[in-house]
């Protein structure tokens, strides 16, 4: 009981995200079902039926992510920015809802307290801005014996003060 207590609490927006997600997966396995059936129609819907598929095979991926992130205790898992892409990449298909769900996952995930959730699940060193960061070494300039071929200011001015002669 003493390990639960020490377990870090799941911050409100990965709850969200984890809804966000499970609501998607089931829109998106309704659209592709629907749109496969509709596809199926026509001679020309039912060769393009295999792009009416991968809106289910997403939804199917975005149900068990979902279950992951709401399962207890926690499972290690990282955040799924491929699925937040493939929900908005989902707007060819004409989901809508889905692309607003991965644009806001993508937001959340950028989220400090997401960040750091998800790297104490992974056991992974904690958010970047806790990194101090060091200041740059000056380089050094050797010293470089002028080159007597190429007069230098102080030998122009002795040049002048010398009477020629």
């Amino acid at each position: 009981m003493n390990a639960q207590l020490t377990k870090q609490s799941k911050p409100t927006l990965v709850n969200v995200i984890a809804w966000m997600t499970l609501a998607s997966g089931i829109v998106n396995i309704i659209w592709g079902i629907a749109a496969s059936a509709a596809a199926l129609h026509t001679v020309i819907g039912f060769i393009c039926t295999p792009f009416t598929i991968l809106p289910t095979v997403l939804g199917i991926f975005e149900v068990i992510y979902a279950a992951k992130l709401f399962s207890i205790p926690p499972q290690a898992v990282k955040p799924s920015t491929t699925i937040a892409i493939l929900e908005i990449v989902a707007v060819v298909a004409g989901n809508l809802f889905s692309m607003v769900v991965g644009i806001l996952a993508l937001v959340f995930y950028n989220d400090a307290t997401v960040r750091d959730y998800f790297a104490s699940l992974n056991g992974t060193l904690a958010s970047v801005a806790a990194v101090v960061p060091v200041a740059p070494a000056k380089p050094e300039v050797a010293a470089v014996a002028p080159d007597e071929s190429t007069p230098t200011e102080e030998s122009h001015s002795s040049e002048e003060e010398t009477p020629k002669g």
